[in-house]
């Protein structure tokens, strides 16, 4: 049997090599390796896949959120909600901008923000909302942007863990996940579903306006060299990962249905295991599997952990410190037992292996090695 990796991205190359090899060799040649062809080739292809009238490319998922905000017009003051579940970065930009980070709780079920707690946190000085689709699946975005429209909000998704994902309204139509709101953002980050061989990240919007602002952006405030119309900053993905990027996208729908059967192997596996609580599914989402996440109720989870490494399983929590009980985000407004929810997945949640190279023989050495500890 093959090692086990969280992710395989090297499995994952050797099926795409040629390809990969080839479209990373055209940049070399035409030298081209910032804002050449591969990037607007890339852009283009993106724009088509999402159904969304503007992909606006970047250096990574952080700037993308960066981006959208300054594009959007948000000043120093100005609140934004966003969940207390989540990496870091999502905070991270709010605060870098000199806005107010207002965190609140998820829903128990999908790990995704609360729209019921979002309600509770407007104040006079919200402006945006920040929904992440967490693990592989949108929040309840019907539900936000009725929120947001009623108040006179922004929505800005952070769809890194869910690119690809489908989100169904009650009318039946359908979009993807980054195109619901007024601008998404997603990352690059080689472990996505969709990754690169560095870093990268794009935003999405079908805003005419708002793009040509996030354009301006992201080339230093610039739309003619050497004349810079408003403060941006330096973020382009470069050549060779738009490269990397065209090639693994025709096969991201693919690489969606190969970590969904992975996910339905482990939920059978754990179907008659009370304290192991898995994925639930939204109805209103499709799920893209970015993490496989259990909620471990009543079991030793660092104890667990460490076994399944003595085994050559690694496993991983996502995220063991909630935003609000981060050092670099202390805040009288909040404390310990503010956001039960979040806390409690904080201390029992654990992801398993999930990525397209995942093949039976190591699913069920992995299942095992979970049952055999319990």
């Amino acid at each position: 049997m093959q090692e086990i990796r969280m992710v395989d991205l090297k499995g994952q190359y050797e099926k795409i090599k040629t390809e990969i090899d080839s479209g990373i060799q055209k940049v070399i040649e035409n030298t081209a390796f910032i804002n050449g062809p591969a990037v607007k080739e890339f852009q283009k292809d993106l724009e088509v896949y999402l159904g969304v009238k503007h992909v606006v490319p970047c250096a990574n998922g952080t700037d993308a959120l960066q981006v959208a905000m300054m594009g959007l017009g948000l000043k120093p003051g100005d609140e934004v909600i966003t969940t207390s579940f989540t990496f870091i970065a999502t905070a991270e930009v709010i605060a870098l901008l000199g806005l107010t980070p207002v965190l609140v709780d998820v829903c128990p079920e999908t790990f995704n923000i609360d729209p019921e707690a979002i309600k509770k946190a407007i104040t006079s000085k919200t402006k945006a909302i920040v929904p992440v689709h967490l693990f592989g699946q949108c929040a309840d975005m019907e539900a936000i942007n009725d929120i947001a429209k009623e108040h006179g909000l922004f929505v800005i998704e952070d769809t890194a863990q869910a690119i690809g994902a489908d989100y169904f309204f009650k009318d039946g139509t359908k979009k993807k996940a980054g195109t619901i709101a007024d601008v998404g953002c997603t990352s690059f980050f080689p472990s996505k579903n969709l990754g690169c061989y560095g870093d990268g990240g794009a935003i999405f919007t079908n805003d005419d306006e708002l793009a040509k602002k996030m354009l301006t952006v992201v080339n230093h405030g610039s739309n003619v060299r050497y004349y810079h119309d408003t403060i941006g900053v330096n973020s382009r993905l470069d050549s060779i990962q738009a490269a990397v990027l065209k090639v693994k996208l025709p096969h991201l729908d693919k690489y969606a249905a190969a970590r969904n059967k992975a996910a339905e192997y482990y939920d059978k596996a754990f179907a008659n295991e009370p304290r192991l609580k898995i994925p639930v599914r939204s109805g209103n989402s499709t799920h893209v599997f970015h993490q496989y996440t259990i909620v471990a109720e009543g079991i030793d989870r660092e104890g667990l952990i460490k076994h399944l490494s003595s085994k050559g399983v690694p496993a991983m929590v996502y995220y063991p410190v909630p935003m609000h009980l981060q050092k670099a985000y202390t805040d009288p407004r909040y404390k310990e037992g503010d956001f039960p929810v979040t806390e409690y997945l904080s201390k029992n949640v654990f992801s398993l292996p999930m990525h397209t190279e995942l093949d039976e023989g190591q699913l069920e050495f992995i299942t095992s090695s979970v049952l055999g500890f319990l």
